[in-house]
C-alpha cells in the first residue's frame, strides 16, 4: 500500500521515490517526455493521499492527471537538500559541513552546515554540456553511447598537458605531468588531423569534470568545507566524468563523496517533505 510519493519532474528525467508495503525505499525514473507514463504509474496506486513534487515539469505532471490528488509543491533546491540529508544518514555519513554539487543539465552548488544551507554558486556547464558538445563533435546524441565512447578514449592527442609544456624539464610542485594545461589545447598548435569520437568525448568529459570540480573546490575553500558531495543523474553510468571529478578533488586535498542514490535526491526530498 503506497500512500505518499515524491516526484522530481526534471527537464530530462522524472524521478520517483516512495515507500512500498515492505517499508523499502523504491526509486524509479522515466524520460520526462514520457510524462503520461509517469502519471499512469502513479495512478495505479489507489491509496495515495498526497504527492510531494518538485522540478520544472511539475505543472505538466499535474495537467496530465486524471484524478484529484493533494499535491505539495517543494522548491527544487529545498527538495534536493532534504534528499541529500536523508541519503547521507541512510549511508551513515556524518559531516558537520559540506559543499553539495548537483550536476544536472547545468550545475548548482550549495553550502550545507548543520540544518542550514544556501546556494553558493553554479555554472551552466553540466550534463547538457556533455551531450551538446558531444553531439556537435561526433553526431552522437544518446547519453549512454557518449559515456561508453568516452570510456574508450584517450585525451592526450587533444588536450595540452603539463608534461607537454615542460617537455622533459623538471616539473615544479604541486603540478603533475598528467594535469591539464589547456583543454583541447593541442588542436590549435598542430596541423589539422582526424580525431576519433572516443578521444574527443574523453576530452569533453575532462573539460566538464574539471570546470565543475574547480568551481566546487573554490567554493569549498571559501566556506572552509573539506568535503564535497557530488550528486545528480549526470554521474550515472559515466565513469570517466566521475573519475575526473574524484581525481581532481583529491588532488586539491578535498574529500569527494558520491552517494549511491545521488540521482534521486530531489525525489527523495520531495517525499521527505511530506513528513514535515
Amino acid at each position: 500500500m503506497v500512500k505518499e510519493i515524491g516526484i522530481d519532474a526534471g527537464g530530462t528525467l522524472t524521478k520517483l521515490a516512495y515507500i512500498d508495503e515492505h517499508e523499502q525505499l523504491i526509486l524509479k525514473h522515466y524520460p520526462s517526455y514520457k510524462m503520461a507514463e509517469v502519471v499512469a504509474f502513479v495512478e495505479q496506486f489507489k491509496d495515495i493521499a498526497v504527492i510531494g513534487i518538485t522540478g520544472g515539469r511539475a505543472e505538466q505532471f499535474k495537467e496530465l492527471m486524471s484524478k484529484p490528488y493533494n499535491i505539495n509543491y517543494v522548491v527544487e533546491f529545498e527538495a534536493t537538500l532534504l534528499g541529500v540529508r536523508h541519503l547521507l544518514k541512510k549511508e551513515n555519513h556524518h559531516f558537520d559541513q559540506a559543499i553539495i554539487t548537483n550536476i544536472g543539465s547545468g550545475t548548482s552548488i550549495h553550502y550545507m552546515r548543520g540544518n542550514t544551507s544556501f546556494r553558493a554558486g553554479g555554472t551552466g556547464v553540466g550534463g547538457g554540456t556533455l551531450i551538446g558538445l558531444g553531439a556537435l563533435l561526433t553526431g552522437m546524441y544518446n547519453y549512454d553511447d557518449i559515456s561508453e565512447s568516452a570510456s574508450r578514449g584517450n585525451r592526450k592527442s587533444i588536450d595540452l598537458l603539463v608534461e607537454d609544456i615542460f617537455q622533459g624539464l623538471e616539473i615544479p610542485a604541486p603540478l603533475s605531468p598528467e594535469q591539464t594545461a589547456s583543454n583541447f589545447g593541442k588542436i590549435g598548435i598542430k596541423k589539422p588531423q582526424q580525431h576519433s569520437n572516443d578521444n574527443m568525448l574523453a576530452s569533453v568529459a575532462r573539460l566538464v569534470g574539471e570546470v565543475i570540480t574547480t568551481l566546487s573546490i573554490q567554493l569549498s575553500e571559501q566556506h572552509e568545507a573539506d568535503v564535497i558531495i557530488y550528486i545528480g543523474t549526470t554521474l550515472t553510468d559515466h565513469d570517466v566524468l566521475k573519475d575526473v571529478i574524484e581525481e581532481y578533488t583529491i588532488l586539491k586535498k578535498k574529500t569527494p563523496v558520491f552517494l549511491n542514490d545521488h540521482g534521486f535526491s530531489g525525489a527523495v526530498g520531495a517525499l521527505k517533505s511530506l513528513d514535515q
